[in-house]
C-alpha cells in the first residue's frame, strides 16, 4: 500500500508540473517575458491547482459517503449537500451581493451555509421518518436533492439575463475564472475538511461495514457522522462556489481506488485524495485543448466519462 501511495504522489506531481504546459496551444518557454510565460504563470498553474483541489476534495467527499452509507452511489450531490451550496450561491448570484468576512468570501459563506442547511434538513427528515439508519438519511438526501435542484431553477427562471446566463454556465462546472484568488479561497476549506476527515481513517472502515459493528468497537457513530458530514461541507462549501457542481468525480473516482488498492481507509483516504486531483487536471487539460478560443466547462467533461463508466458497470454486475 505505501508502494501504491508513493506512485501515486509521483504521478501527483508530475501531473502538477506538466499539465500547465498543456492547453489549446502546447507552452515550451516560460522564462520569456512574452505572452506565453504570462499564459503559463498567470492562467495555467493557478487553473492545475485550483483542478487538483478542486478533484482530491470532490473525491474525498465521495468516498466518505460511500463509506458511511454503505453506498458505492453515495455522494455529496445524491444526498443534498452540493445541491444546498448550489441553491445558496445561486441566491447569491441573482442578488448580486458581494462582502467578505475575516478574509473568506461571501459566497463561500453562502455556500457553507447551504451545505450546512442541506445537512440539518437531511438529519431532521431521517428523525421524522423514525430514526436516523442509513435508508433514512440516504431517502432524506435524495428527496432534498432534487428540492433544491428544483428551486435553484426556480431562481434561475425569474433571475434577470445576465445573471441567469452567469449561473448556467456556473451550474455546468467550470474552472474558467480559476487565479491564485480562487486557489486561495478553496485550498482552506479542502485543507481543513480533509485534515478532518483523517482523523476517522479507523471509524470509517468500521461505519463502511454497519453501524452495529462501529458501536460495539466504541464508535460513537452520530457523533461521527456528524463530524463527517460537517468536514465534507466544508470541502464542498469551497468548490461549488468557485467552481460550481462538477459531478460524477466523487463516484468514479473512489470506485476506481476500491478496485485497484482495496478498502482499508487508512491508505484510501489519501489516495483518493491524490487520485481525485490528478483527474479532475488532465480532465480539465481536455476541456481546455478541445476548443479554440473558449473553455468547455470541465463538468460536461466529467459527465461524459462518467455515464458510460456506469454503465459498464452495471453491465458487469448483472452479469455476475
Amino acid at each position: 500500500m505505501k508502494r501504491n501511495l508513493l506512485i501515486l504522489v509521483v504521478c501527483a506531481v508530475l501531473t502538477l508540473l506538466g499539465a500547465p504546459f498543456l492547453g489549446e496551444s502546447v507552452i515550451s518557454e516560460i522564462g520569456s517575458a512574452g505572452t506565453d510565460g504570462l499564459v503559463f504563470w498567470e492562467v495555467r498553474v493557478p487553473r492545475v491547482l485550483l483542478a487538483f483541489l478542486c478533484g482530491a476534495a470532490l473525491a474525498l467527499s465521495g468516498l466518505v459517503f460511500q463509506a458511511m452509507f454503505r453506498n458505492s452511489l453515495a455522494t455529496p450531490y445524491t444526498l443534498g449537500v452540493a445541491s444546498g451550496s448550489t441553491f445558496s450561491v445561486a441566491l447569491w448570484i441573482n442578488f448580486g451581493l458581494s462582502f467578505s468576512i475575516i478574509g473568506i468570501s461571501g459566497v463561500s459563506l453562502a455556500a457553507l451555509l447551504g451545505a450546512l442547511l442541506s445537512v440539518l434538513l437531511v438529519y431532521n427528515l431521517a428523525r421524522f421518518a423514525g430514526g436516523l439508519a442509513t435508508v433514512s438519511l440516504l431517502l432524506g438526501g435524495v428527496i432534498l436533492s432534487f428540492f433544491f435542484s428544483s428551486i435553484t431553477m426556480l431562481v434561475q427562471y425569474f433571475a434577470d439575463a445576465g445573471s441567469m446566463f452567469k449561473m448556467m454556465r456556473w451550474t455546468m462546472g467550470s474552472l474558467g475564472q480559476a487565479d491564485m484568488d480562487a486557489v486561495l479561497k478553496v485550498l482552506p476549506f479542502v485543507v481543513s475538511g480533509t485534515l478532518l476527515i483523517a482523523q476517522y481513517r479507523r471509524e470509517l472502515d468500521l461505519l463502511s461495514v454497519g453501524d452495529e459493528l462501529a458501536m460495539s468497537r466504541g464508535v460513537e457513530v452520530k457523533k461521527v457522522r456528524r463530524m463527517l458530514f460537517f468536514a465534507v461541507s466544508l470541502m464542498m462549501a469551497g468548490v461549488v462556489s468557485v467552481c460550481g457542481p462538477i459531478g460524477f468525480v466523487g463516484i468514479m473516482v473512489p470506485h476506481f481506488c476500491r478496485m485497484l488498492f482495496g478498502v482499508a481507509h487508512r491508505e484510501l483516504v489519501w489516495m483518493t485524495f491524490l487520485l481525485g486531483g490528478i483527474f479532475l487536471v488532465w480532465c480539465d487539460t481536455l476541456a481546455r485543448s478541445v476548443t479554440i478560443g473558449s473553455d468547455l466547462p470541465v463538468g460536461i467533461i466529467t459527465s461524459l466519462i462518467g455515464g458510460p463508466f456506469f454503465l459498464i458497470v452495471l453491465l458487469k454486475r448483472a452479469r455476475v
